[in-house]
C-alpha cells in the first residue's frame, strides 16, 4: 500500500482525530489485519432519492458521458424551461 504516512496519537480514551484526512468524508470502515495494522476505508454516502442513479447503469453511463462532453465543450443550450415551472411551488 502506498501514500503519506502520518502519524497520529490517540488521546486519553483511545481516540484519533483525523482533522482534514477527513475532508469530505461521511463514514469510515475500519478493519484491524492480522498484524495488528488498521486500514480506514473513507466512504461518502448519497442520499436515497439519488441512490437509483448508482443502482441503473445505463443512466449512470449517460451522465458520465454527458459530463464528458460537457467538459471537452460539446454541450449546448436547450433553451429556457420556464413555460414547465409550476410557480405554486415553494
Amino acid at each position: 500500500m502506498e501514500g503519506v504516512i502520518h502519524q497520529l496519537r490517540p488521546d486519553s480514551k483511545g481516540r484519533i482525530t483525523l482533522g482534514k484526512l477527513a475532508h469530505g468524508v461521511s463514514s469510515f470502515r475500519a478493519r484491524r489485519m492480522d498484524d495488528g495494522s488498521i486500514i480506514l476505508e473513507p466512504f461518502t454516502e448519497i442520499p436515497a432519492r439519488e441512490a437509483w442513479l448508482f443502482e441503473n447503469t445505463a443512466a449512470l453511463g449517460a451522465v458520465k458521458v454527458g459530463l464528458a462532453q460537457a467538459a471537452e465543450g460539446k454541450s449546448r443550450s436547450l433553451g429556457s424551461f420556464a413555460q414547465f415551472a409550476d410557480e405554486d411551488i415553494e
